[in-house]
This record gives C-alpha cells, structure tokens and sequence, in this order.
C-alpha cells in the first residue's frame, strides 16, 4: 500500500539497542559467577571465546555514558543466570545482585529505560549436566529465577522479555551452541525441551504479572516472514509449513496458549509429539503478554520438499541450512541483496513481518533485534565509515514508520547492537554495534572505545525522534 502521508514516530518511542550478557560482560568466572553452556561448549576454530568479550562487567558506565550521549530512550540488555545463581539454583550470588543493580540504576541516572532479557541462550552449565531443559526441574530453577529478578530488580524495571530466541534453540541450537550433543534423537528431544521452555516461559509471565502489576512482560523469539519460492502451490505450501515451524508455534503459545495445528500435525506426522503433563496446558492458558517482543535481520524464503529424502538449502547465515524432508527446503531469493556474511538483507519484509504479527494478535511490539553484521575498519585517523549500516538501518526504520502507518502498533526499537560484542556465528570479526571496540580476535589491546559514524547518525536519529535519516 502506498501512502500519501506517513504517521510520526510518538513522542514516547523507545530508541536504543540491545546486548547480550554472554557477548558482551566477560568476566565469565568473576565475582562468583558460575559457568554456563556458552562457557562449557568446545571453542570454535579461529573464533574468540566470551571469556572477555567487550568486558562490559568493568567498563559499564563508560558504556552507558556513550548510550546516553546517543540519546538512548531504552537498552535493552540480558541478565547472566550464572551470575545471579551460579549453580541455577541454590545459593544466591549477592555480587551478581549488585552489578545488575548498579547498571539499572546508572541506565535510570540517564533516564534510559532498562529492558531485561532473563534468558539469552546461557542456560547454567550445571543444569545442563542434570539434563537442561529436558529436565522438568528446569522449568522451577527458571521461575525461581525469574521471582529472584522481579524481587531484586522490579521495582525499577518496568519491561520484561522471557526467553530471546526460543525457536532459533530449536532450530539452530547446533548453530548457537546450545545444542547438547549427547540426545540420542535430538529433534524429538528438542521439541520436549521446547514444551518445557514454553511452560517456564508461561510460569514467569504468570509470575510477574502477580508480583509487579505494573510491569510489561513478553516473549522474545526471532520472527520473519515466509515467502514460497515460486507462485507454485507445492511452494506456497511449504511456507505455510515452514512459517507455522519457525514463527507461529512460539507466539500462538505465548500468547493464547495453544499448539498451532499446523505445527502438532506435523509433530504426530514425524514422531515430535511432545509428553504433556497433567496441568501444563492450564498453565500454559493461564499465561499472558503484553506485548510482543522479536527480532528480526531478513526474510526466509522456502521451496517445495516431497521427496524422501532430506535436501537442505542454505538460508540466512552461510553457516546455517535450512530444510526437512517432506516438509520444506531452504531457497535462495534473487531480489535481495546479501551481506558480507551471507545473509540476505530484506527492509520490506520487516514491514510485511510486522504487519503479519499484529493482524494475527492484535498486540503492541517492540522490536528488540536487527542490524548488519560487517567487517569494520578503523582507519589511520580513528573513525570508522560504516556507511553500510547506516543505509541497513535507514531502510529498516523507513519500514518500521510505512508499518506503523499501515496501521501497526509499534513502540520501540533496539536494534543489535548498542556496543561491538563478540557474534555467536564469527567472533569479534563480525560487528554489529554503533560503538567500535578496539580488540581483535585473540589481541584484547586496550577494549578502547570509539564512535563509527552510525553513533552520530543514530544519535540525530533519536533526537528527531526518526523525523530524520
């Protein structure tokens, strides 16, 4: 639809951006801290370990001084579950308290509005050990968690986020290393993980919303839309499958506490079914948003897979494949751009995502990832053109404000990342942030920061509240 006048961004929208502990704290055994499965997993070849990452845990209020010379309205970071119990469960760690505590309140000091992620893929080493999420005692350890933060932090946070990126877990947990490679058959497993995922998920909400009336609480998974390969119906077909696979299972969950029946067809078609407790769809009913909250870097766009055998097409990340057996397969998409690191860059499909999302729940969003990973170099003269991201991120705001005008209730946006950290897929040499930090793979040198152009860019960005890109 195109439209003759375009609605504003609201005087309170939430520009910022968004980290994760385990990419960006370092000091990974500091201060009690215990290990998680981001600090247990095999090192990958030629990739920096999280050990010191961008060493958020001491340089925080640096950090946060440059968020808000940017004009931050909200930042949007995680909390390290082995930094609050370094076990998961047990004896609380009171320095892990207190950092988190310093960093909310140095965020409020600048009138920057803290947005908590609970959970971002570090899930404790030593519940992994007792079975992880295939262990229904994982679902308490969480919400034992979750009632720790609300208690601890809630009286100053008023934005929650459950899980980041359930779905990429499950899809892609080998990707992300969160994969525990000893299940015997770990498609199956990992959809019983994932029911318990979505049980401790409801169990927090539910939680919170008792705990802190006046909090916001929402889901967090990684969302895209689907686009067929062809105008094939077979192709169609195969979107449909994969667009209920990948983005409807989590949110129809999340937020009117069902299976989608599309996606428990296919768990009775391949063996996925998952145990269900007496109970646990109560309480999953029981649990609600308040909001929806995703990320999102491009489209994915699928093709038509019935044959026998199990033929995958490379989608988003070069590293990732995409595709199952009589279900669908990955395809490439000849309209897009690529990035350097092989995924494909999509502005428009933000729009079509987010106009898809809210006719399906009629709920406010907040986008909490999206932005280009590059290879960013710092010149002679100590800047760094990022050019490239600036255009990235102009076209996906001009979406985010076309969506809006659509119709779309849109509140925030937190793009990745606030700071350089170390990505999941590349280590140090795959940047995201609007903040340069000044180490290579395996060379710390000073963790120096410096501002790319996009952090001035951005930055007039929020004090024109959009109006200028």
């Amino acid at each position: 639809m195109k439209h003759n006048q375009l609605k504003e961004f609201p005087p309170t929208f939430l520009w910022g951006a968004s980290t994760s502990a385990y990419q960006f704290e370092g000091a990974w055994n500091e201060d009690g801290k215990g290990p998680s499965v981001i600090d247990t997993r095999s090192p990958r070849e030629g990739i920096s370990d999280y050990t010191v990452a961008s060493n958020h845990y001491h340089h925080y209020r640096e950090d946060i001084a440059l968020l808000a010379e940017m004009g931050f309205k909200a930042y949007r970071f995680s909390i390290a579950w082995t930094r609050i119990y370094p076990q998961g469960t047990g004896q609380l760690n009171s320095q892990g308290i207190r950092f988190y505590n310093d960093v909310i309140n140095e965020l409020l000091r600048y009138g920057i509005e803290p947005i908590v992620t609970m959970y971002h893929f570090d899930l404790p080493a030593a519940l992994e050990k007792q079975g992880g999420w295939s262990n229904r005692r994982t679902i308490d350890a969480f919400e034992a968690y979750a009632k720790t933060l609300f208690e601890n932090f809630g009286d100053r946070v008023k934005y929650w986020l459950t899980i980041n990126e359930q779905n990429m877990m499950i899809l892609h947990g080998s990707a992300l290393g969160t994969l525990d490679p000893s299940l015997q058959d770990p498609k199956k497993e990992l959809y019983q993980q994932n029911h318990h995922m979505l049980l401790a998920q409801a169990k927090a909400m539910i939680l919170c919303k008792k705990m802190l009336p006046h909090a916001k609480v929402a889901p967090a998974p990684n969302i895209s839309c689907v686009y067929p390969a062809s105008p094939c119906p077979d192709d169609v077909l195969a979107a449909d499958n994969f667009n209920a696979i990948r983005n409807w299972l989590y949110l129809d969950m999340a937020v009117y506490g069902r299976y989608n029946t599309l996606v428990w067809s296919y768990f009775e078609e391949k063996g996925y079914t998952p145990k269900i407790a007496e109970g646990d769809m109560d309480i999953l009913a029981a649990a609600q948003p308040d909001f929806i909250a995703f990320n999102y870097y491009s489209s994915a766009t699928v093709k038509s897979n019935l044959r026998d055998t199990e033929e995958k097409g490379g989608m988003g990340d070069q590293q990732i494949a995409v595709g199952e057996a009589g279900v669908y397969a990955g395809s490439g998409n000849e309209y897009l751009e690529r990035t350097a690191f092989g995924w494909r860059i999509d502005p428009a499909g933000l729009r079509v995502t987010l106009r898809t999302i809210y006719d399906r729940y009629q709920l406010p969003m907040m986008i909490t990832e999206n932005g280009l990973g590059a290879h960013d170099t710092l010149e002679e003269d100590g800047t760094v053109n990022d050019h490239y991201r600036i255009d990235y991120l102009r076209k996906h705001i001009e979406q985010c404000r076309l969506a809006m005008t659509d119709g779309v209730e849109l509140f925030g946006y937190c793009p990745w990342s606030a700071v350089d950290l170390v990505s999941t897929h590349q280590g140090v040499s795959k940047r995201y942030g609007f903040v340069y930090v000044d180490r290579d793979e395996f060379n710390l040198k000073q963790l120096r920061r410096i501002r790319k152009n996009s952090f001035y860019w951005y930055k007039d960005v929020i004090s024109s509240n959009g109006s200028v890109l």
